[in-house]
């Protein structure tokens, strides 16, 4: 193991251009659909980055499966990106995208709930044991290390047992995203969808409800409306799996790399060197910004009512870089579309700023479901009772694997 180790940190350390500090530039520096002016937005820069939930390799938590692996050190680097590309959806979700963490503590409810169904329990929903378990299903040993577009369907299937945040997951196929699908998947309730209460919070409210004394809701750490009233639209989780050249990408795509991370619903993107993943949540000139799993942190304890020590699961570095020219060709683009009218937002933008202006598209809109597909037929939640590890041995023969369906566009 030592071995393995040494040789993914000699993997890390060859890439020198990762630099600590930010250029002196006029370049807008773009995170996540928000740009900032380095000489003067710094600080403000830094806050938004700190405040992404990050994901890390751990040690020392409890054997997978039982009997499996304790620490996912040097293979789960690309699980770890998962998680944190799935938590910034969470996040803008339930507190909003200008929603910033604080050092100090006292976060709102729903930040905690977030962040423990994270933890590297076999009981929380999102955790290491739960991703690596579901990875079975398509074709992953426990252990084995995970391209981008394996990691988003477990992610997909990881979705249909939260029921507090009944996410719509929806990952294309063939680098194309349907839009009669994605409204199929979204637009009608399912199971768990329509609830009484605030999400289990209590009753429900609207943006335009006045907000009560001492509640979440302030300047820079506010609630947006409960997701479960005055709609039927389920918020969604759009994966893009793309793969962008043979070898390595090819240079007609920058551009339109850099023009989703410009769009306000953007999620990032999933990608970086055969084995070596890496979250990309922005960009500067050529350089991409990207948040690093490759550090190995103990495991953190846990107990029901006690708040988590959540000082590791935020970056406190300035962001590292790398060349765009340097990302390898298969990734996974991110985005979230809280309503139907943000998702129409999106539809509309990758028209203008995609498709319109480039004549080698990284992937397709069409409106329609096409005719030589398989019906599209929305995922729903199976009879199982629980949320522990031992329900993937049950949905087994629930879910069949799926193609990569990743095209080589060169």
């Amino acid at each position: 193991m030592e071995a393995v180790l040494a040789k993914y940190e000699n993997q890390i350390n060859a890439f020198s251009e990762f630099l600590e500090d930010l250029p002196d530039t006029k370049e807008p520096v773009w995170i996540l659909g928000a740009h900032y002016n380095v000489k003067t937005e710094k600080a403000e820069l830094l806050s938004d980055v700190r405040s992404r939930l990050w994901f890390t390799y751990r040690k020392k938590f409890s054997p997978i499966g039982g009997t499996g692996p304790s620490s996912d050190a040097g293979w789960g680097c690309m699980l770890r990106c998962g998680q944190m590309i799935l938590a910034q959806a969470l996040l803008c979700w339930r507190l909003g995208r200008d929603w910033r963490w604080r050092k100090e503590g006292g976060m709102p409810e729903e930040y905690k709930r977030i962040l423990h169904s994270f933890l590297d329990r076999k009981d929380c929903c999102y955790s290491i044991h739960q991703m690596a378990q579901m990875g079975v299903g398509e074709g992953k040993s426990v252990g084995e290390w995970y391209g981008p577009n394996t990691v988003a369907q477990v992610l997909k299937k990881l979705a249909l047992f939260d029921d507090w945040n009944s996410l719509a997951v929806y990952v294309s196929m063939d680098n194309t995203v349907v839009i009669e699908d994605i409204r199929k998947l979204c637009g009608k309730p399912g199971r768990g969808w329509l609830r009484t209460g605030a999400c289990g919070w209590g009753a429900p409210f609207a943006a335009s409800d006045p907000v009560e004394p001492g509640s979440s809701q302030t300047p820079g750490n506010h609630v947006t409306s409960c997701p479960h009233s005055h709609s039927e639209w389920r918020p969604l989780l759009l994966i893009i799996p793309l793969r962008m050249g043979i070898n390595h990408i090819n240079p007609v795509y920058i551009q339109a790399v850099k023009e989703c991370f410009k769009m306000p619903q953007s999620l990032g993107m999933l990608g970086g060197k055969p084995n070596l993943a890496y979250y990309f949540i922005g960009f500067i000139g050529e350089e991409l910004i990207y948040l690093d799993p490759h550090t190995t942190q103990p495991a953190v304890e846990s107990e029901p009512g006690v708040a988590v020590d959540d000082q590791s699961y935020h970056c406190q570095r300035t962001p590292r870089r790398m060349k765009a020219l340097s990302l390898d060709p298969s990734v996974a683009l991110g985005f979230f579309c809280k309503n139907e009218e943000d998702f129409d937002s999106w539809c509309n933008l990758v028209q203008q700023e995609i498709l319109k202006k480039r004549n080698q598209r990284m992937f397709e809109l069409v409106e329609k479901h096409p005719p030589h597909w398989p019906p599209f037929i929305p995922p729903t939640k199976p009879d199982v009772q629980t949320t522990g590890a031992e329900f993937i041995e049950s949905t087994d023969k629930l879910f069949e694997s799926e193609e990569e369906f990743e095209i080589l566009n060169v």
